[in-house]
Parts: C-alpha cells; sequence; structure tokens
C-alpha cells in the first residue's frame, strides 16, 4: 500500500499545516475601518470639542465671566489657551487610545461609549464646582465638560468597526 502524496490514507492521516504565509493582521481580517478614516474621526472629533469649548468660553467671557480662581493660594486664570489644552490633551489621547485598540479588540469602543461621558462629567465636580470662580465662568466650564458628551459619544460611534454583513432573505424565496 502506497502512502505517496496522492493516496487516500496520506489525505485523511496527514497533519494539516497551515499556508507559508501568516495570518492576516487583525484589521486585515475585515470589517476594519480604514485607517485614513479613522484618523480623520479622531482629528474631526477633537476639532468639533476644541470649537465648541472655545465657543461657550467666549460666550461665558461674553457674559461677564473673569475665569479668575485660587491655585495654591496665589490668583489664577483660565484663558482660551487652557480650555484648548484641557480639551484637546485628554480627547486626542483617549480617541487615539480608543481608536488603536479597537482595531484588536471589539468590547474597547463599548467601554469608551460608558467611559469617556463618565471622566467628561465626573470631573464637574472634581475640578469645576470647587475652584472659586464665579458662577458665569463655573457654568461656562462645566458647560465645556458637558459639551465633550456628544461630540465624544459621536467621534467613538464612528470608530466602531461595522458588523459582518448577514444575508438578507429573498422576498419571494426566502432564501439568501
Amino acid at each position: 500500500m502506497t502512502r505517496g502524496p496522492g493516496s487516500a490514507e496520506s489525505r485523511t492521516n496527514a497533519p494539516r499545516t497551515a499556508p507559508d504565509r501568516p495570518p492576516p493582521a487583525p484589521a486585515a481580517r475585515g470589517h476594519a475601518i480604514p485607517a485614513v478614516t479613522v484618523a480623520a474621526t479622531v482629528a474631526v472629533t477633537v476639532a468639533a470639542a476644541l470649537i465648541l469649548n472655545l465657543a461657550i468660553y467666549g460666550l461665558g467671557r461674553a457674559a461677564g465671566g473673569d475665569f479668575l480662581f485660587t491655585a495654591a493660594g496665589r490668583p489664577a486664570e483660565v484663558d482660551a489657551l487652557t480650555v484648548a489644552g484641557f480639551t484637546v490633551l485628554p480627547l486626542l489621547v483617549g480617541m487615539t487610545m480608543v481608536a488603536a485598540l479597537a482595531r484588536v479588540w471589539r468590547w474597547v469602543v463599548p467601554a469608551a461609549l460608558v467611559i469617556a461621558p463618565a471622566l467628561a462629567l465626573g470631573t464637574v465636580p472634581l475640578m469645576t464646582l470647587p475652584a472659586d470662580l464665579d458662577t458665569t465662568s463655573k457654568l461656562a466650564l462645566a458647560l465645556c465638560h458637558v459639551a465633550l458628551v456628544p461630540v465624544t459619544v459621536t467621534g467613538l460611534l464612528r470608530l466602531r468597526r461595522p458588523r459582518p454583513e448577514r444575508p438578507t432573505p429573498s422576498p419571494s424565496t426566502g432564501q439568501p
């Protein structure tokens, strides 16, 4: 009995080996969002949050907020650069981390959809309310935190990987 490459026994008992090429990277396994789209989503999300928060800050200034408070026993001021930094840096870092990790783990975006709003809103009583700002400044800065929620959620939703499409049944036959 021959056990050559074409024999029936070699086809059934031979160990199956993977092809010589490595498995595709997680992003290439299908249903991944192109990197350019991901980068654009992060950039647009951060830019939208920055524009919105600077507009809120500007309205607070126009309404008479002085944005002065005491830090370490000395006078300090929240200016437009501070608002920009506290908007852009955390959001850019967070969105970039989510974008990178979501390419590997599908659960990252749903987790971020809970964590990001909790951080944005949770920092109001931790940072804004305890500061000795005037009421207008306090309200404007609190609104900056609140404004991050819809902007961030929208950006995160754009980072979700599409689910594989299921074939839809034909109306006439009921078969895909």
